[in-house]
């Protein structure tokens, strides 16, 4: 579905035209960087934005293949899990009886729970859906949260559905589409879906076990 999300944590730090280099960015897999600017407004709250803020301090957040980027460093046992959108994420998956906590973890996987991520191949927003999938699944602005995570939900209850339930080949069909996962009859030969799909599963049972532990 996305060679984009969370590049690790890198980031460049820049103010008044002063630039500071915090860590070097990733590439996506097409070879060019992925540039999302964060910053703060008048209010304080925290804004993204695919264009440099005029007369404000920002960050700017440098992507490449997070979940799908075979020689990731991140360690996925332990990486932070995140909280955000849990009302979002609540509606859609009861909506498309998909388990919350597998949403939450696509959405890990594609963007890092970042709602302005936008791939070098045209995915958009927080579960990174393409033109094509977003038109389908009735999203009319990807960028708005409630809207992608409702999209990216509907997607991935078809897929399960097409899939007889199988998590590992749905995840695998998000990343590699549907007839790839077809064609090979199982998940795709490609070193960036297997990696994608196991770290997916990594993420779902953690935020599985995240949710138990809060009953």
């Amino acid at each position: 579905m996305s060679d984009l999300a969370f590049a690790d944590g890198k980031a460049v730090i820049s103010a008044g035209g002063r630039t500071a280099t915090l860590g070097a960015g990733l590439k996506s897999s097409g070879g060019s960087s992925i540039k999302v600017f964060k910053y703060r407004d008048k209010k304080g709250i925290a804004s993204f934005s695919d264009a440099a803020p005029v007369d404000a301090v920002y960050e700017v957040l440098t992507y490449g293949c997070f979940a799908c980027n075979v020689n990731s460093s991140v360690d996925w046992y332990t990486t932070r899990l995140h909280s955000d959108y849990s009302d979002h994420i609540r509606v859609a998956s009861e909506a498309y009886a998909v388990d919350p906590a597998l949403v939450r973890a696509v959405i890990h996987a594609e963007s890092g729970f970042n709602p302005m991520a936008r791939s070098g191949k045209g995915a958009v927003g927080l579960m990174q859906l393409m033109p094509g999938t977003a038109k389908d699944m009735g999203v009319s602005n990807s960028y708005e949260a409630g809207q992608n995570i409702m999209g990216g939900a509907r997607y991935l209850s078809y897929l399960l559905g097409e899939l007889k339930g199988d998590v590992a080949l749905a995840t695998a069909a998000y990343n590699a589409g549907l007839a790839n996962v077809t064609k090979y009859q199982g998940i795709p030969p490609f070193a960036e879906t297997q990696a994608y799909v196991k770290r997916v599963g990594i993420l779902y049972e953690r935020y599985k076990s995240q949710k138990l532990a809060k009953l």
